[in-house]
């Protein structure tokens, strides 16, 4: 039941992060960041953990306190968020009445 979680994305903060991506085109990490209201370094760490994983492409446009930085989901990373939400569903949902031990 539990396989199909993904541990990459199961923590909350990556959860709240991929959910955000799925919805829109791309994200700035001012957003993510206000969004999840989470600091900078928080934030960075669980991006960085997505981007590894290939979930997340990150582009940075501009330099030094100017510049910023914008996320979007990797088709990786859009497979692997649908796979995890189906899979937290049907965990959630539990089983079916005819799955249940008969008493």
């Amino acid at each position: 039941m539990i396989n199909g979680l993904d541990p990459v994305i199961h923590t909350p903060k990556r959860l709240a992060a991929m959910a955000v991506l799925a919805n829109s085109t791309t994200a700035s990490f001012r957003f993510l960041r206000n969004y999840l209201d989470i600091s900078d370094s928080d934030l960075s760490k669980h991006m960085s953990a997505l981007e590894a994983a290939g979930y997340v492409h990150s582009a940075k446009d501009g330099r030094g306190r100017g510049a910023t930085t914008t996320f979007k989901l990797t088709r990786d990373g859009q497979k692997a968020y649908n796979a995890h939400r189906d899979a937290l569903r049907a965990l959630l949902d539990g089983p079916s009445p005819e799955d249940l031990p008969q008493d």
